[in-house]
């Protein structure tokens, strides 16, 4: 199968940039899925799903991928199309994918930050796991799409500094990742949907309490020596303007976080890595190859 060329993407190039390199999608193995893992601890209901890869050679250690799912923090499921399409290839390419279920939202229950805790947990419960999942403990990923994406951006952009590490469970592994992916995330919450009140997840309105909003964003906390990040994003969204993207990689700049901003030409919101406008599995296996994938044994 011929693959389509990296350059037929709207590419917005700028300092610190990774430039996208061709690659290949081989041929799908078959890949094991095992459901509804108990990630948090026996007290949540909030569970994840493994996307395991087949015929990895004894000893192999694979990097692994936390996918997170969109819904605007207070909908959405680890078992979407999205999630599937993203889990499946990742695996089919030599990945073990985890994709989770995090706390939601309600009218009454806001969930800053348990949210990103949940995720961080994820990262740690794939390192604490390491050994019988055959994974890399040293290239972690993370990857999601719309209030997923801004929640993998976090865990990328966000340390013990920024006081957004969880306490526990496992506290004795990191909450690191060495990658991220954000499709259409929203990045700058002060700036999007300024004549809303403000977000369910977050406990008071964005003009009582601004300084919440900011500590929400993912570029407040970008520093050099944050991983690379990738941001998908297409011209057509209508839910998460390409503004929000540009404004991350606009902080990614300053900051000297190494990453690519790819604007693709009339993709609307929440398309998968598939979307009928570009084939981008070669840009996103391409970016997590040059990052998490190497040679290691045990």
């Amino acid at each position: 199968m011929r693959i389509p060329s990296v350059r037929r993407a709207v590419v917005t190039l700028i300092a610190g940039v990774l430039l996208p390199t061709p690659a290949t999608v081989p041929a799908a193995d078959p890949v094991r899925i095992e459901k509804d893992v108990a990630y948090l601890g026996p007290d949540r209901q909030e569970k994840g799903d493994l996307y395991l890869p087949a015929g990895v050679a004894k000893g192999q250690r694979c990097p692994a991928v936390v996918i997170i799912h969109g819904g605007g923090w207070s909908g959405g499921d680890k078992g979407a199309a999205r999630e599937i399409n993203i889990g499946t290839t990742l695996a089919a390419n030599g990945y073990v994918g985890f994709s989770i279920n995090y706390v939601l939202a309600t009218k009454d229950r806001p969930v800053w930050p348990q949210n990103v805790y949940d995720c961080k947990t994820a990262v740690r419960w794939l390192r604490k796991n390491a050994d019988r999942l055959g994974i890399d403990p040293d290239h972690i990923g993370a990857i999601g799409g719309s209030a997923g994406g801004h929640l993998a951006a976090m865990i990328a952009l966000t340390g013990p500094e920024s006081g957004l590490d969880p306490p526990r469970p496992y506290g004795e592994y990191s909450c690191r990742v060495q990658a991220a992916v954000d499709l259409y995330g929203p990045a700058d919450l002060i700036a999007w949907l300024p004549n809303s009140p403000g977000l369910s997840m977050l406990p008071a309105s964005r003009a009582a309490k601004p300084e919440l909003y900011r500590l929400a964003s993912p570029g407040t906390h970008a520093d050099k020596t944050d991983p690379p990040i990738l941001i998908l994003q297409g011209t057509a969204d209508k839910t998460v303007p390409v503004e929000q993207s540009q404004l991350l990689a606009a902080a990614l700049v300053k900051a000297g976080v190494r990453h690519e901003l790819i604007v693709i030409e009339g993709a609307p919101h929440s398309f998968h890595l598939q979307p009928k406008q570009r084939d981008l599995r070669p840009v996103v296996l391409g970016f997590f190859d040059r990052h998490l994938k190497t040679s290691t044994t045990k």
